[in-house]
């Protein structure tokens, strides 16, 4: 798997999308009638998320809980009500879906919620498949499948001169460390072993 998209939380999306166009990103929202994120895409490698609110109704938080996914509810409220600030990270599988991983983790005892359908349709009308597996550690990155259509502009250059995302830093504690490294094959991903639950300490472009 590789560096799939790095997830930054806002407080205001309309705010944020217009902060990140003033840095010379190019910006554009999920979806045309109300969006909760924006994306920065890049030609080649990771994408950014600006992440307002997840959209996940309380009802299905309540059905998490109850099925014993409290770290899955964790992530997703701090994706909806955490500070502004890098706050998610997805490595991503090319081709297929996430069996083959999820499975991986179970050797480690690691259970979560797997989104075997999930799909939106952007501002040009794709609808852009997908699927998603969210640990319940935290230390943990999330899990996506590619979507059906790529998204991604060709041979793109942002206003800015930036092409890529060049190097991602990720703490996280030992246990996990060795997870990851297990599932993940992409040179720009440092992992460092902090002891922390999952942190986006860096984040370089070229």
């Amino acid at each position: 798997m590789r560096a799939g998209h790095l997830i930054y939380k806002v407080e205001n999306l309309d705010k944020s999308v217009k902060e990140w166009r003033d840095k010379g990103f190019a910006v554009e929202y999920g979806r045309a009638k109300n969006p909760y994120n924006a994306i920065i895409y890049f030609s080649n490698g990771p994408y950014i998320e600006l992440l307002a609110a997840t959209g996940m109704p309380k009802f299905f938080k309540v059905l998490l809980n109850y099925m014993g996914y409290k770290g899955v509810v964790k992530r997703f409220d701090s994706w909806d009500y955490g500070a502004e600030r890098w706050c998610g990270f997805c490595i991503e599988k090319e081709h297929g879906d996430l069996k083959e991983e999820i499975n991986s983790l179970g050797k480690y005892k690691e259970r979560g919620f797997y989104m075997k359908n999930a799909k939106r349709k952007d501002t040009y009308g794709n609808e852009l498949k997908f699927k998603c597996f969210f640990p319940a550690e935290l230390s943990l990155p999330f899990l996506m499948s590619y979507f059906n259509i790529d998204p991604k502009p060709r041979n793109f250059v942002h206003p800015n001169g930036y092409e890529r995302v060049a190097k991602i830093t990720f703490a996280t504690t030992a246990e996990s460390s060795k997870i990851i490294r297990e599932l993940l094959d992409d040179p720009i991903v440092e992992i460092m072993v902090t002891g922390e639950a999952g942190v986006v300490k860096e984040v370089v472009f070229a």
